[in-house]
């Protein structure tokens, strides 16, 4: 069994302890019986206890003793001047550790007997979060927590102090029931009111707490920072004002000016500096004068404030009136709120300063005087056509143009007179009764002299335009009611080709009957054999000729079908088009540029439109004719009935049967400049044919529909008048 070398000696083996009362001390002796030096240190554990060697409910004197010969004695005075547990009462084992580096450890028991005390123990008031950050509005809860270290029960109250006491839902107030030597837990609410009532500051509040054994107690302080909250809204009475405010019979030129009022409200918790930034176009600026009173303006929270805009303009004396629209801005200093509405849309209405019945009876009056002196509307029943107009096209240098229709009638326009009221639109009927619907018409190239006219009943009609007879120079007919839908004259206009809706595509001698017309006198020479046919299994919707010397026929129709007649070859060869089509789907329309006459425009019954370069299909005498473009939403997914393309084939137009005619500016390569084209017209019908022409710098644009009119739209070309790149 090992020999200790430590003796160690305590002065008492029971202690007794009243806390409040006087300290209870004991003496501990150590003996060094070794050979050597010692040095001995002294702890102190309570059972149940923590084992904290820095306790504070003990004092030890000396803490650490020198090192001592051999036989010496250490004399240590330990002082008990707490109970080790807070608010035990009753009997504990103390452990006295006496510890030395050289020779080990030894352990004496004491018994400890601790009475009920008889002085105040302070009572302790924690706040576990001491600082809280929230904007107003938001809901706060303020944890606390009491320690009874004392060895009495108590009533504690607790006191929110600092804020008012509206802010707290539940009270200001808390009572708690507190065991001895146990802690409690409890919380208060706070709901910060809203932004434009709880200024942007640091609120301090401090927790106080009473209790009946009348214990000192401390006062824990927290802080409550309020963030920026809220938000400034602008609101303008009323958004929408006219020039003048009323409408009277008689003339109020003097009235060129209205009022804005635009309201500010602050319902944050910051002061703001406001002011009114107006966003409008140069064209607004050019045509308003704006005025903004007062410039700047100093708003406190909670409060409105109001800005003045005067807008003024001088009035026309006729016309509509001007819908002008504005955008406004409120701008704050301080943007760590958010601004509603922060963006105001103005409308105003600018009135002529005659009212619209005095200018209705005015224009009356005007047009009364304008159908004694000037010719009648082209619409009308003695001009224009009575039925769907089916067909347009300009004659070669855009002076003049020609029209077909349903109503059996072909017409031969004056185009200046589309833009000049004085001049008279119509200039010849060359047919009033053609005998059936009139299905195509186009005019001989050289010379422009004579037109050619498709009609339903499957005649081609030769009108000559130049002094004009009321019956044809001459009429092409294979196959009686064989529908008449494309006719296309070669380059040298000697011969004319003719497709119909049998799938027959026909080749006429035009310069002979012209000869035989002009010798003989004779008029109206029916012609029943062609030159040539071929017979395609699709009925054709239109004809165009490609290739330098114009040696290839172009034929479309129905199934999608696009198919080239080499004429040299005499031979048939289907283009690959995309996508294919069924018994309702139809190549509805073909055009090549005079001048790029390998550039080809097709469109179909689907909306799509395509251009094509056709020159190695042409040279390689197969169906792979290059897609340059190809779009489907130019007309609205819905029918494209005509398609037209310029002689130097940088501009096409379309019609068709979303009411609408389109231009679409090409680059030199044949794409689209502008991907969703330019708007030329519309009206409430579909439009049947287009035809398109660059003559003196203009575009002339000619389009012919269900609505029985005829018009000629003017557009401008680019500024460099070439192909956009």
């Amino acid at each position: 069994m090992a020999v200790s070398l430590i003796n160690t000696h305590i002065s008492t083996k029971i202690l007794e302890l009243t806390p409040g009362a006087s300290p209870a001390s004991f003496e501990v002796s150590v003996v060094n019986e070794s050979n050597q030096f010692a040095s001995f240190e002294l702890q102190i554990i309570a059972a149940g206890s923590s084992s904290d060697l820095h306790a504070n409910w003990y004092d030890i004197s000396p803490a650490v003793s020198a090192k001592k010969p051999p036989g010496d004695i250490t004399k240590f005075h330990v002082t008990i001047t707490d109970t080790p547990i807070p608010g035990f009462v009753g009997k504990m084992n103390i452990i006295v550790r006496i510890f030395s580096l050289e020779l080990g450890e030894d352990r004496k028991i004491l018994r400890l007997i601790v009475e009920p005390g008889t002085a105040s123990v302070p009572m302790t008031v924690d706040l576990p979060i001491r600082e809280f950050s929230a904007q107003p509005e938001t809901l706060i809860e303020i944890p606390v927590r009491v320690i009874n270290s004392s060895q009495i029960s108590t009533h504690v109250s607790l006191r929110f102090c600092g804020v008012e006491t509206q802010w707290l839902l539940d009270g200001h107030e808390r009572l708690l029931q507190i065991a001895a030597g146990q802690q409690a837990e409890t919380s208060f609410l706070c709901q910060l009111p809203v932004p434009d009532r709880v200024e942007r500051k640091i609120y301090p509040f401090t927790i106080e707490a009473t209790h009946n054994n009348s214990f000192p107690s401390s006062s824990p302080q927290g802080l409550i920072k309020v963030l920026p909250g809220g938000f400034l809204d602008f609101k303008c009475i009323p958004e929408k004002q006219r020039i003048p405010a009323s409408r009277r019979w008689f003339p109020q030129w003097r009235t060129n000016s209205t009022t804005y009022l635009v309201e500010c409200r602050n319902a944050s918790n910051l002061s703001q500096q406001v002011h009114i930034e107006m966003k409008k176009g140069e064209e607004e600026q050019r045509k308003c004068f704006w005025e903004i009173v007062p410039e700047v303006i100093q708003i406190k929270p909670g409060n409105t404030e109001q800005f003045e805009i005067l807008v003024s303009k001088r009035r026309r004396w006729f016309g509509l009136a001007e819908k002008l629209s504005f955008i406004i801005k409120g701008v704050v200093s301080d943007q760590r709120v958010n601004v509603n509405n922060e963006n105001l849309f103005l409308r105003l209405t600018i009135h002529p300063v005659l009212h619209p019945w005095l200018q209705l009876i005015l224009l009356i009056l005007l047009l009364v005087l304008l159908w004694a002196v000037s010719w009648l509307n082209p619409n009308s029943p003695f001009f224009g056509h009575q039925r769907a107009v089916n067909s347009v096209q300009f004659n070669g240098v855009g002076g003049k143009a020609i029209s077909g229709s349903q109503d059996q009638g072909i017409i031969r326009w004056h185009v200046p007179g589309f833009t000049n009221p004085l001049v008279n639109q119509h200039d010849i009927r060359l047919a009033k009764d053609a005998g059936k619907s009139v299905r195509v018409v186009r005019y001989k190239p050289v010379d422009n002299d004579v037109v050619a006219a498709g009609l339903e009943n499957g005649e081609i009609q030769i009108w000559n335009v130049i002094g004009g007879t009321n019956k044809p120079k001459a009429t092409f007919i294979l196959n009686k009611d064989d529908r008449v839908f494309g006719l296309e004259f070669s380059q040298s206009s000697r011969s004319l080709f003719s497709g119909h809706g049998s799938g027959l595509v026909l080749q006429w001698d035009i310069n002979n009957v012209l000869l035989r017309s002009a010798t003989s006198g004779q008029s109206n020479i029916i012609v029943d054999q062609p030159l040539f046919r071929k017979q395609v299994n699709f009925a054709v919707s239109d004809l165009a000729l490609i290739g330098q010397q114009r040696q290839n026929l172009l034929i479309g129709g129905r199934y999608n079908n696009l198919v080239m007649w080499n004429r040299e070859e005499d031979s048939l060869i289907p283009i690959k088009y995309n996508p294919p089509g069924s018994q309702n789907d139809y190549i509805t329309s073909l055009d090549s540029a005079e001048h790029r006459p390998n550039r080809l425009v097709t469109s179909d019954t689907n909306g799509q439109i395509t251009v094509w370069d056709t020159e190695s299909c042409a040279a390689n005498n197969n169906g792979e004719c290059e897609v340059i473009d190809r779009w489907s939403n130019g007309h609205g997914g819905q029918a494209v009935r005509s398609v037209s393309i310029s002689n130097d084939g940088c501009y096409l137009a379309s019609g068709g049967d979303d009411n609408r005619v389109m231009l679409w500016p090409l680059t030199t390569s044949g794409k689209r400049s502008e991907i969703s084209g330019k708007l030329v017209r519309s009206a409430a019908q579909k439009y049947n044919s287009v035809d398109i022409k660059l003559v003196n710098q203009r575009i002339l644009i000619i389009s012919g529909n269900d609505n029985k009119q005829v018009r000629v739209d003017i557009q401008q070309p680019d500024k460099s008048g070439q192909c956009q790149e």
